[in-house]
């Protein structure tokens, strides 16, 4: 029996790691002692163990996992008994070797012998492991959920994103009933399905898998111990791909919310005509994704948002909109500076957000109030010093109205003297130059007050 030690780094994240799941599976049919973890956990590091696995996600969170696949190295007999899989693992696997020495997998764990040489079982398609999650103190968004793929792949190859590296074959259709049946045979029934697909509109099969759907009881109004069930294809819906039909097969089942994403504002026109049809089809809750900070303007970012509360008035939709800052695939951190933007641009979306606990709402006087009536509001808004945004009330008659007030009254050479000095960097005393002009140098004022 090996001791078997599996890892999810200390990130924040709402999704359990699904294929640490699976790997518990494939070793407790080997009758192997398997722990999970998260984090850095002391007591677990002073044992020892035959192989420890560790995930990864976004590259952004370098610093994260490498300090994490070291801190475990000393709980093994060698650096290559640590087993690294996951996004970083596939698009960064040569340096995550060089930095820890760990055995790299990137990919998929589709094909035999991937974890032990001339084992035949694939270990991708084996039912997660749920009971593993209860061994760690961290509680996961999806517990009641069934976590599956109807199909794997994409076949978009959109330049902001991994999937194509990491599942680079589309695959159109998975067993979806088989996946959801195997686990309720080892942990009972689930209340909701959640369906990670990255692009299951480009499935020929669509239409087989919303049979599957509907055969396993999540038919549209369908409840389970009197609690209405949802389905949630998480990671969005292509609108490009979008007809009226599949929006009618989508509205025959518990689908709640609709995810699309919005990613460039020369797709308003399709966007627009896929709500209304939507709701003329009988779905109103809704979920966006707005990517912002790749080749956007701030303007058109604005717009993206201010378009959905607009639909939202019109047809008595309920669409949440999720603003996504793009990072590039292989950045590992999140200081990435897009072309059209700022770093205090950025910062500012980064404080309207906090307020708003991440979400775009649904009604306009709000929207307006958090992002402003147009877009050269929304600019003014977000080069506002940090606590100006965040704590807008408490300011609004004590800073905030002078520092619009001066912003507003600079002349263009004034505004671009401002915007060389604010934009980019925290501003400092060095930064106020006596040359400056009066209404400059009180703005810039502003920024070292609030750093006090």
């Amino acid at each position: 029996m090996r001791r078997i030690l599996l890892v999810e780094p200390a990130y924040r994240n709402k999704y359990p790691p699904l294929g640490l799941m699976k790997i518990s599976t494939y070793h407790k049919m080997r009758d192997d002692y398997v722990q999970f973890v998260k984090g850095c956990v002391p007591q677990i590091r002073q044992q020892q163990w035959d192989r420890i696995y560790v995930s990864t996600l976004f590259t952004f969170y370098w610093k994260t996992t490498v300090e994490t696949i070291n801190y475990y190295r000393r709980a093994v007999a060698s650096a290559e008994d640590i087993i690294v899989g996951g996004v970083t693992a596939t698009l960064l696997g040569d340096e995550l070797h060089r930095e820890t020495g760990a055995t790299v997998i990137a990919g998929l764990l589709d094909k035999p012998g991937m974890l032990d040489k001339g084992d035949k079982q694939r270990v991708d398609i084996l039912t997660p492991d749920y009971k593993m999650l209860e061994q760690a103190e961290y509680v996961y968004g999806l517990s009641d959920a069934y976590i599956g793929y109807a199909t794997r792949g994409c076949p978009n190859h959109c330049g902001f994103c991994a999937v194509s590296t990491i599942e680079p074959i589309f695959c159109d259709y998975l067993p979806l009933k088989k996946q959801v049946r195997s686990i309720e045979e080892v942990y009972g029934a689930k209340q909701h399905l959640v369906l990670l697909d990255n692009n299951v509109l480009a499935s020929d099969q669509f239409e087989q898998i919303i049979g599957d759907i509907v055969d396993l009881g999540f038919e549209r109004g369908a409840k389970l111990n009197k609690k209405l069930r949802h389905v949630d294809f998480n990671q969005g819906i292509d609108l490009r791909r979008l007809t009226p039909d599949k929006m009618r097969l989508l509205a025959k089942i518990a689908l709640k919310p609709l995810r699309l994403a919005f990613d460039h504002v020369e797709l308003k026109d399709d966007y627009v005509d896929c709500i209304r049809l939507a709701v003329d089809c009988g779905i109103t809750h809704l979920s966006n994704y707005v990517l912002y900070n790749y080749k956007d303007t701030p303007q058109d970012f604005y717009e993206r948002l201010r378009i959905n509360v607009e639909l939202n008035q019109e047809l008595g939709t309920q669409i949440y909109s999720f603003p996504m800052k793009y990072i590039p695939l292989d950045a590992k951190d999140r200081s990435y500076v897009g072309k059209h933007w700022s770093r205090r641009l950025l910062r500012g979306v980064q404080c309207i957000l906090l307020k708003t606990k991440g979400s775009v709402g649904t009604h306009l006087d709000y929207f307006e109030a958090a992002f402003g009536r147009t877009h050269k509001e929304f600019i003014e808004i977000a080069m506002m010093p940090e606590d100006y945004i965040i704590y807008r009330r408490q300011h609004e008659n004590n800073g905030a109205s002078e520092w619009l007030t001066s912003y507003r009254a600079l002349n263009e050479t004034e505004k671009m003297a401002f915007l060389t000095i604010a934009a980019n960097k925290n501003v400092t005393n060095a930064d106020i130059d006596p040359t400056h002009s009066f209404r400059v140098k009180g703005l810039l004022g502003h920024y070292l007050e609030t750093a006090k």
